[in-house]
């Protein structure tokens, strides 16, 4: 029986938001060898939060594809850059472009099936950051968006909520909101995996997130140089050894 994710520890809110004290939340317990945290940079401008013979836990950039797209202009990516520094790294999943923060790839294939099925079973867990347009009332507990999302076919590679669509599941709290800038601050838990879900389930629960050139109305789009979504922490089994990894990436926003 597949075991659920770990629950992971609070991101505290950036200290010009008007915020109520959340509670503690207990990460897992972490065997990372020390050497292993150091922070370093894979030229040009990634920085490998955590890295051994098994995995790479990555802090992508905004605005850099995960996997190379179609066509030349699109060969710059996550992936390709850290292929050149680390020759048997392979993907396991991906972040949209737009979106910074936490990404693991597999070294050897033995840790890709392990951690791709890890992803597939739902053992992961993921927590991303968002600033919204509107406010919302801060509130430790959580609330869950339940909407199926469709590709809109076209107008492709945008996504909808359609009754047909695939069953899509986030959790989202508020954790802070602006009253002078009229925005909201939530920590996000994706419960499924689809592309855009995040972005499109807060464009339905009508406060889209800043920045987002795809579903956020014009006005919202230039209230932030880039989309404001991070993904801030992650937990896991590591791939060859089983020990509960946690790391955490605070947003720059």
């Amino acid at each position: 029986m597949a075991q659920p994710p770990p629950v992971l520890p609070v991101v505290p809110p950036q200290s010009h938001l008007q915020s109520q004290p959340q509670p503690e939340l207990q990460s897992p317990p972490s065997s990372l060898p020390p050497l292993a945290q150091t922070d370093f940079a894979v030229p040009p401008g990634i920085a490998v939060i955590y890295q051994d013979d098994a995995l790479l836990v990555l802090n992508k950039p905004s605005n850099l594809l995960s996997v190379p797209g179609l066509g030349e202009d699109k060969q710059d990516c996550l992936s390709s850059r850290v292929l050149a520094e680390f020759a048997d790294a392979l993907v396991v999943h991906r972040l949209d472009m737009a979106t910074s923060g936490l990404l693991v790839m597999a070294r050897g294939a033995d840790a890709q099936r392990a951690l791709s099925a890890a992803f597939e079973r739902r053992q992961v867990a993921k927590r991303y950051v968002a600033v919204v347009a509107g406010l919302l009332p801060v509130d430790a507990a959580w609330q869950c968006i339940d909407l199926p999302i469709l590709v809109d076919w076209p107008r492709r590679p945008l996504r909808t909520i359609h009754a047909q669509g695939q069953a899509s599941q986030t959790r989202w709290r508020c954790v802070a909101h602006d009253t002078q800038n009229q925005t909201s601050r939530l920590e996000l838990e994706p419960l499924t995996g689809r592309s855009h879900q995040l972005r499109v389930h807060l464009q339905a629960l009508g406060h889209p997130i800043l920045g987002d050139t795809l579903y956020a109305p014009p006005k919202v789009q230039a209230q932030a140089p880039r989309l404001l979504l991070h993904a801030c922490a992650l937990g896991l089994a590591h791939p060859a050894s089983g020990a509960p990894l946690h790391w955490d990436c605070p947003a720059d926003f």
